[in-house]
């Protein structure tokens, strides 16, 4: 069984919405992971719009890049360029891929514009998360 690890800055928004989708489209073909840099915990805005979805996130955890050093992964997916740039190394010979999302979590504004900037970004990795699959698994 392959393993994926998605890895973020906090692990709040973006790779928690890319973890739902890749155990969505695996369809229990793969063991998906996510982490971060550090850990901001999960984001009720990332859950709430996942649920919009029909994708249930909520009992995912948000975790530390270093509680998985002794996992051989097959990919790593880094969803932001922070993380790109500052994650420590990670001895693995997984293939390693990237693809920078906005962070919904910074938006600023009304609480529609927030939850349409969250939509937005949900969709990006839902497409980008679909076409990793179809492509690699």
């Amino acid at each position: 069984m392959k393993r994926i690890l998605v890895l973020c800055t906090g692990n709040s928004c973006r790779s928690q919405i890319a973890e739902g989708y890749l155990k969505y489209f695996t369809k229990g073909k793969a063991e998906v992971y996510s982490a971060g840099i550090e850990r901001h915990g999960v984001n009720p805005k990332a859950v709430e719009t996942m649920q919009e979805d029909g994708i249930d996130i909520s009992n995912q955890t948000s975790n530390n890049i270093n509680e998985y050093r002794d996992i051989d992964f097959d990919f790593i997916i880094t969803v932001c360029d922070n993380a790109k740039e500052r994650c420590p190394f990670f001895p693995s010979t997984a293939k390693k891929f990237h693809q920078n999302f906005p962070d919904p979590a910074k938006t600023t504004g009304t609480e529609e514009g927030i939850k349409k900037q969250f939509r937005k970004v949900r969709q990006q990795i839902k497409d980008y998360c679909q076409t990793f699959v179809a492509e690699n698994l």
